[in-house]
């Protein structure tokens, strides 16, 4: 500092620890002029230019760039404002790194292909709208137009997956496989034909809905069979299938129907789809939800078994 209390250039760096390069290009660009020449034509700054110098450094070091700084200093806009812009700027960068870093250890986790890793980029880095679209159209796809089970579509459009900001590299791969699931032909046409399906029962009087007591009698009583090694084909299967297709029947009205067993097991081979409760477990996955319990084992050896023959019309319901 000279006698007038000016800076140097090579002061003002010793002061601020920035170079003298750095310096000189900001007042060479206007955003921290010199207040004088030395009588040799050397920058002397003062005081408020060290201080407006501090105010550049800090901004820059919270990633501000340079036309947004000088917006500040000439106070086109305040500090507040800057602040609250840039923070919001950061929130968004924040959580793409959150997301990419998801991925790369789901990538790694899973050794993906260069080609599966760049699908999983993308369909990770889908906004939360474009993700509740890509399985609405599904949902569309495979319920348009059918007067189906109108519960049980209810309940699949209230159930979008959300995935986290920051997601565990679980919740990623299980969003790309869900996204992979609702975009197969396959299973689109499965459950096209299991809302075809549910279409056709309506319309013969079928409007009970969800049939949450008929599940769990199923669950009870297939779940203690599996566990007690009754196997499908085996006598002791038919007084437990012969229950069930008997609850089947008040539930759906069928108590007089002939071709009961061959309607239930087309009922239960076109509904239970494992790929279905697949589609659950990934988006409890994806949304952090309790993982709900599997049926696919129950149901299975419950289609068994009717084929099996090992059911009979029961003579009371």
């Amino acid at each position: 500092m000279d006698d007038d209390g000016l800076f140097t250039i090579g002061a003002l760096a010793r002061r601020t620890g920035l170079t003298v390069k750095t310096i000189r290009f900001y007042s060479d660009t206007g955003i921290v002029p010199s207040t004088d020449r030395s009588p040799a034509g050397y920058r002397l700054y003062d005081i408020n230019a060290l201080a407006r110098l501090d105010l550049v450094r800090t901004l820059r070091d919270l990633g501000l760039e340079l036309a947004v700084i000088r917006q500040v200093l000439d106070r086109e806009i305040s500090v507040p404002e800057v602040a609250a812009a840039h923070a919001d700027a950061l929130e968004v960068q924040i959580r793409t790194l959150r997301l990419r870093r998801a991925v790369l250890r789901a990538v790694a986790k899973r050794g993906s292909t260069p080609r599966e890793m760049n699908l999983m980029h993308k369909l990770a880095k889908l906004s939360d709208e474009e993700r509740r679209r890509l399985v609405s159209d599904f949902i569309d796809d495979a319920f348009g137009g059918l007067e189906a089970n109108p519960e049980f579509v209810a309940m699949m459009r209230s159930a979008m997956p959300d995935l986290p900001d920051d997601p565990e590299p679980e919740q990623v791969d299980a969003w790309v496989e869900l996204a992979e699931l609702t975009q197969d032909p396959d299973f689109r046409a499965a459950v096209r034909r299991m809302a075809e399906y549910q279409a056709s029962e309506r319309a013969q009087g079928d409007t009970t809905g969800l049939h949450h007591d008929l599940t769990e009698a199923v669950r009870d009583r297939v779940g203690h069979a599996l566990a007690s090694g009754i196997a499908p084909d085996a006598a002791e299967a038919v007084p437990i299938v012969n229950d069930l297709t008997a609850r089947y029947a008040r539930t759906f009205n069928r108590t007089d129907d002939e071709d009961l067993r061959d309607w239930l097991l087309t009922r239960l081979e076109i509904a239970n789809d494992p790929r279905a409760e697949r589609y659950w477990h990934l988006l409890a996955v994806i949304n952090a939800w309790p993982a709900p319990p599997s049926l696919a084992p129950v149901f299975a050896w419950l289609t068994e078994a009717l084929r099996a023959g090992t059911s009979s019309r029961p003579t009371t319901v």
